[in-house]
């Protein structure tokens, strides 16, 4: 791969990292706390759609990051270190076992009923 491509790969690593960020910023500090005020009853069909377009906004991104960091693994820009590009593969790594580890079995309640502890432990 010659150093344009890999210019690019880290450039398109970085765009999708901060675009998360973003969306993680948003859910975290607006969606999720408003969680609290849709209503008991309503919550559970609010809940499974909210999850349904969150996966669409997310899972693309969410491998694109994925695969750039491999790549950056494999082809890393000049001046990064072997450490730094296996650190944020291994950062990664930790997000996504975060996501399904807790995030997704929280959602995965949280589509039957409302549940305070759980949302608490999402916000």
């Amino acid at each position: 791969m010659n150093d344009s491509m890999i210019r690019l790969l880290f450039l398109a690593h970085c765009a999708v990292t901060l675009y998360m960020t973003g969306v993680i910023w948003f859910v975290q500090v607006v969606h999720y706390p408003l969680f609290a005020r849709v209503g008991v009853e309503e919550f559970s069909a609010y809940e499974q759609r909210h999850t349904a377009l969150t996966t669409w906004v997310v899972a693309p991104r969410m491998l694109v990051e994925l695969a750039t960091a491999l790549l950056l693994v494999w082809f890393r820009p000049h001046g990064v270190y072997n450490l730094q590009a296996w650190s944020g593969l291994i950062l990664l790594t930790m997000i996504w076992g975060s996501t399904f580890l807790v995030q997704v079995p929280c959602h995965e309640v949280l589509s039957k009923e409302f549940d305070a502890a759980v949302h608490k432990r999402l916000v």
